[in-house]
């Protein structure tokens, strides 16, 4: 269980660092989108050679393919939501709301992300998972508390906000470890794929849209570097 709680510090870890550099200092956008974009390409391989991988091999293609779409759909019905809220809080997002949709959104990501860490676990723990977290991570929280210290909140609230959502995320690993170790391989392989699922949906949806927008022409290059580095983790 140390081994989880390791991790899921690890991980969440670079939302602390993000908040922080953010809290005082406002980078180029191009350079968020630059990191989103290779954690976008670590994101990519990690779940192509540890995550799914793992989940085909104990559930089979009907188990892992059905948890992968569960969890796509999970994730895109609670995005909509989300988006739906934003877009009725009309002019209170742009006096510092915005910041909040980040920390929200960041959560939403991270939850399935640092659970489907924690079930690795069980079976060995994913080096490469928990690198692609951790890029992923790292420039959203950087955006966020900008937008957060632009909309009035204090570096040190910032700093605060963030740091109660790694705490959050963090404990997400050691619970996905603790629920999936008196699990059935079968049920393993669908928690997975549900995880793999809201993951890629995250990358799809979120992260690599993102990346792209600001980004070029140095994101294909990162989103490569990413999945690079990902996959020789994994290897």
């Amino acid at each position: 269980m140390w081994t989880a709680v390791l991790y899921g510090v690890a991980a969440s870890s670079s939302l602390v660092i993000g908040a922080a550099i953010g809290a005082r200092w406002s980078p180029p956008a191009q350079l968020t989108r630059v990191l989103l974009a290779f954690a976008s390409g670590a994101l990519i391989s990690a779940l192509a050679f540890e995550l799914f991988e793992d989940s085909f091999q104990l559930g089979g293609p009907l188990r892992s393919g059905l948890g992968l779409l569960a969890g796509a759909a999970a994730f895109i019905l609670i995005d909509c939501l989300l988006e739906r809220r934003v877009q009725n809080q009309g002019s209170s997002a742009a006096k510092g709301g915005v910041g909040l949709v980040l920390l929200a959104a960041v959560t939403l990501d991270g939850v399935p992300e640092n659970l489907a860490l924690g079930v690795t676990l069980v079976g060995g723990a994913s080096l490469s998972l928990l690198v692609a977290i951790f890029f992923s991570n790292l420039p959203e929280a950087l955006a966020g508390s900008v937008s957060m210290r632009k909309g009035g909140m204090s570096p040190v609230a910032v700093m605060a906000t963030w740091t109660v959502c790694a705490v959050l995320l963090a404990a997400a690993v050691v619970i996905g470890r603790a629920a999936a170790g008196g699990l059935r391989p079968e049920v393993v392989a669908i928690a997975l794929a549900f995880a793999g699922g809201a993951v890629l949906a995250s990358v799809a949806d979120t992260l690599m849209p993102e990346a792209f927008e600001h980004g070029r022409p140095l994101n294909a290059f990162a989103t490569a570097g990413g999945f690079f580095l990902s996959y020789v983790l994994s290897a």
